[in-house]
């Protein structure tokens, strides 16, 4: 009881550890692992491990064969929880770099590390290529910790993004089909029995796979389930699959759950932001667990095995030669700068589904008596903890040296989706500048992509609201949203983090026209909360210019806005240089030639310098 006990907390910990370094938590859980594992033999009094998930095959926390089926069984949820990411019209309209680095990388990653494996450690050609098949997977856990803190180009950060997110289920069903084929061959001989075995193994893991994932859609929504066991009924289906699976052709079972949880993902489900929510929250746990057992499971015999010179040749051609080999491919006519493509080249962290795939499959098939097999983990952890550490500590360094380091970050967040958020974004987006709408009103999302403008619909009171590495360009930070309260949770929260050249928040009802409450982070006027901004892009719906002649003239333009509530200021545009016109907007001081742009009725300058405003036409 106590070990158990002590690798649940060791395993929360080594999350925590991971959060608080903002490193990869599978870096902490698998040296965690090897350190109460192992490496613990060496310096115990009596040579043993402090934690033993199997002990002469009979004792430890997982005697006999109860270890594989734990590990079995969570791996086949996390699969599940991963298929449930990948979806269909992501995949169609990502760009044509991300969609090669899912195909075209994935392909020479398998031959090449397959070639590698076989030609340098003399593994058969079967083992060799299960092996390159397991490092195909980065995944989105190793790959927003380390990217997280750098500040890049949105185009790179992007593309890294998607990659990790799409290769993960993507890579894992290819590894599945690579250890199915050697599992129904595994006399070594690939007869016509074995091809037929892995028919049977491909014909049922896809029609479970697939019947189950539409049963069980139709049962959430025709209400079958009630709400408050939605979540543990979903568990209980993917366990049941999956077994059930096994039983109708061995091996099976996980290329069920990994079709199962992509088919689900891409149905229309009301509820699937819970069902992610959930398997989210269970896979940290039994990431957490596994990796410790895993890990603590290694013997050092099994690391003595690549105790060798081999075992850096191995490594140095999977990151130096054909990662780059893959991404240079890949973004052939792409428009990436070779700096860019450089720096794409050394971000390649293996992730934990190829890491707890590869203990499971080197277990079985060790067990079966195939041949090499003993290599597979070891390796395979090799290779995870050996570009985690490099990508981890090298990534930001390196990202200087190739000069995608960002010294300053120009994108703009905008918090709130209105039509007068909108309208502002275009206006921005017009002059040259990179613009994101956050909301978590969905149809003002849809509005703003069909506009063709970046828009996100999230939570910004989710703890992974930050995390996205996608805003690591943002340095401004505007909340347009009509509650007051998240306009200032948004600037105080988050000003540190998107608002290092600016956080600004509109004016509340309670300050209008009060210089007392007129807050330092007030824009646009003091004169204008959220309802009369929505009411005069209602109305007028367009952004004006007018050149400012002097300070005086810009004075006087002002106060025009201060009494016509129809006309709001927002920006003095000089050349490429955009600057926001704050509450108390008195106090700017204007360069010659500058101009205004404001929202609402037209301003008419006559040219004996007489100021009149157009009416309303519509």
């Amino acid at each position: 009881m106590l070990e158990l006990a002590g690798i649940i907390i060791l395993g929360i910990l080594a999350q925590w550890m991971a959060w608080r370094l903002k490193i990869p938590a599978i870096l902490p859980l698998i040296i965690i692992g090897l350190l109460v594992g192992p490496v613990a033999t060496l310096f115990t009094e009596d040579g043993l491990k402090i934690i033993e998930p199997i002990w002469n095959g009979t004792q430890g926390i997982f005697p006999g064969d109860s270890l594989f089926y734990f590990v079995s069984l969570a791996i086949s949820i996390i699969l599940f929880e991963g298929g449930l990411t990948l979806k269909r019209d992501e995949i169609l309209n990502t760009g044509p770099v991300i969609g090669k680095l899912i195909s075209v990388a994935v392909l020479i990653t398998f031959v090449g590390g397959g070639i590698a494996a076989h030609y340098i450690f003399g593994l058969t050609w079967e083992i060799s290529l299960l092996f390159s098949a397991l490092i195909i997977v980065t995944g989105p856990t190793v790959i927003t910790p380390i990217l997280r803190n750098i500040p890049l180009k949105k185009d790179v950060s992007s593309i890294l993004k998607w990659e990790g997110i799409l290769i993960d289920p993507i890579g894992a069903l290819f590894a599945v089909l690579v250890f199915e084929f050697i599992s129904a061959g595994a006399g070594g001989e690939f007869t016509k029995v074995a091809l037929i075995e892995f028919g049977k193994i491909v014909l049922f893991g896809f029609t479970f796979g697939f019947s189950f994932a539409h049963a069980l859609a139709f049962s959430i929504k025709r209400k079958l389930i009630p709400h408050y066991l939605l979540n543990v009924f979903t568990l209980a289906t993917v366990l049941g699959v999956f077994v059930l699976s096994d039983s109708f052709a061995h091996e099976s079972g996980l290329l069920s759950v990994v079709v199962m949880g992509m088919v689900l993902g891409n149905i229309n489900l009301p509820n699937l932001k819970e069902l992610l929510y959930f398997k989210e929250s269970l896979s940290v746990l039994l990431i957490s667990i596994l990796f410790i057992l895993l890990s603590a499971n290694i013997n050092m015999e099994d690391l003595y095995l690549i105790y060798r010179w081999e075992t850096a040749v191995i490594f140095a051609i999977i990151a130096f030669v054909i990662r780059p080999l893959g991404v240079f491919a890949s973004s052939i006519n792409s428009g990436l700068k070779l700096n860019e493509k450089l720096f794409i080249s050394w971000v390649g962290p293996r992730g934990i589904v190829a890491a707890g795939i590869a203990s499971l499959f080197g277990s079985k098939l060790a067990a079966q008596g195939i041949k090499g097999a003993e290599y597979i983990t070891p390796l395979v952890f090799m290779i995870v903890l050996g570009t985690v550490l490099l990508n981890a500590t090298t990534a930001r360094l390196f990202a200087k040296i190739v000069g995608v380091f960002l010294k300053k970050s120009n994108g703009i967040m905008i918090i709130g989706a209105s039509e007068f958020a909108r309208l502002i974004a275009s206006y921005l987006k017009q002059h040259e500048r990179s613009v994101v709408l956050i909301d978590s009103n969905i149809n003002n999302v849809r509005t703003a992509k069909e506009q063709g403008l970046e828009a996100f619909a999230a939570d910004i009171y989710s703890d992974s609201f930050s995390d996205n590495i996608e805003f690591n360009n943002i340095g401004f930070l505007i909340a347009l949203t009509g509650n007051s309260q998240i306009n200032e949770y948004t600037i105080e929260s988050f000003g540190h983090r998107f608002g290092e050249n600016g956080a600004f928040r509109l004016v509340h009802s309670n300050e209008v026209n009060n210089p007392n409450k007129n807050p330092a982070s007030g824009l646009f006027s003091a004169t204008d909360d959220y309802v009369n901004m929505m009411e005069v892009a209602r109305h007028y719906g367009k952004i004006h210019e007018i050149k400012i002649k002097s300070q005086d003239h810009f004075e006087g333009l002002i106060e025009i806005t201060k009494t016509d509530d129809n006309i709001i200021p927002l920006f003095i545009r000089k050349d490429h240089k955009i600057d926001i016109v704050p509450s108390m907007s008195l106090k700017m001081e204007i360069e010659s030639g500058s101009i205004l742009a404001y929202l609402g009725k037209e301003i008419i300058e006559k040219e004996t310098g007489e100021v009149s405003v157009k009416e309303n036409t519509l």
